[in-house]
């Protein structure tokens, strides 16, 4: 059951709410002025805060400060209750952070409605974001309750590339992110004397390009086609709108980063410390779980070049060691392509 706490002087006016969010079924926890509200929102730590903002000892504008400097309810959902219905009061309370304002009188629809939809925000932002079109979709609903993302894809230009074909390059300017519909995409850096370094992979459901733009930086790296590819192309400027007006888009966006950065720590670990045999198994695993969609068969098809500078080792003692594993039948090699024969092998593979 959702803990929703209203701050409201008026007695009425707190009686009357109180008894409406319970008859929907809400834990409901009420306070007489501001103070008390901070008090009681530390002590329950409520889903959901509905404030008045003319109070006595501390007015809504205090309380909404005194929450979101707290570490524990900062993020906690806020609606203002308000008498004045001033062009000036909306903007500043929405400056300040508040998710909703109700202008009082207000009917049990209005309440309802806006209750359910901040509560509906809260549940939805607690899930991880997923890095797809349906992912985003929910977060953006979240976060608005508008159909925004429909907005922001469709009718777009679908892109069309070929096999190698560069999506963008290393050092220029980003002024677009794009989702991948359908295909599979390398991203590398080039050293003076041309050699690359795989950094990253991505495939289907997955947003490339966006760290250049969320950084406003150049494109660290190069991204390049390993198959046929469907991009959807979002220019960098609804992309900035949709960051700028949505702090929780922000956030999870940056989740993703630190995702990222906390499995490229991972895997520099692995290439400083693990055996030869274990850095080709994890290297191996690593494409595998990224473009093994449903459990189907996949085959792995990177250049030798391409394989050893994820591995972190020189292409000679790649290709011997594939070939070691080949003949311990953990896999196979056919044309080129490399498939996973026994997982549990190649996960528990310590010499």
């Amino acid at each position: 059951m959702k803990k929703i706490l209203i701050i409201e002087d008026n007695e009425d006016i707190r009686n009357n709410t109180s008894e409406i969010l319970k008859l929907s079924n809400y834990m409901v926890i009420t306070a007489e002025n501001g103070k008390a509200g901070v008090v009681k929102a530390i002590e329950n730590k409520p889903d959901l805060i509905i404030c008045d903002i003319m109070m006595p000892e501390l007015d809504g504008y205090g309380v909404l400060h005194a929450i979101q400097n707290n570490e524990v309810i900062k993020n906690t959902p806020f609606i203002f209750l308000t008498a004045r219905a001033e062009r000036s009061d909306f903007r500043k309370g929405m400056e300040l952070g508040a998710d909703d304002y109700l202008i009082k009188p207000f009917d049990g629809t209005e309440l309802l409605n806006a209750v359910n939809s901040r509560i509906k925000k809260l549940d939805l932002l607690k899930q991880e974001l997923n890095a797809s079109l349906a992912g985003v979709r929910q977060l953006l609903e979240a976060s608005s309750g508008k159909k925004e993302l429909q907005a922001l894809t469709e009718d777009r230009n679908i892109n069309r590339y070929k096999k190698k074909q560069t999506i963008y390059s290393e050092g220029n300017h980003p002024s677009r992110i794009y989702y991948i519909i359908k295909g599979k995409i390398k991203a590398y850096k080039t050293n003076k004397d041309g050699k690359e370094l795989v950094t990253d992979l991505f495939s289907a459901g997955d947003f490339v390009g966006h760290i250049a733009l969320l950084e406003k930086s150049t494109y660290k790296d190069t991204a390049e086609a390993l198959e046929d590819l469907e991009l959807a192309v979002i220019p960098k400027e609804d992309f900035d709108e949709l960051i700028d007006k949505n702090p929780e888009v922000s956030r999870k966006f940056i989740q993703l980063l630190a995702k990222n950065i906390s499995e490229k720590e991972n895997q520099l670990l692995k290439l400083a410390y693990n055996s030869l045999r274990k850095k080709v198994a994890d290297t191996l695993l690593l494409i595998q779980a990224k473009y093994m969609k449903g459990g189907q068969n996949f085959d792995i098809d990177l250049s030798r070049e391409n394989l050893a500078t994820m591995a972190g080792t020189a292409t000679e003692s790649l290709i011997r060691t594939l070939s070691d594993f080949k003949n311990e039948k953990l896999i196979d090699i056919h044309d080129g392509r490399i498939s996973i024969l026994n997982q549990e092998k190649l996960e528990n593979l310590f010499g």
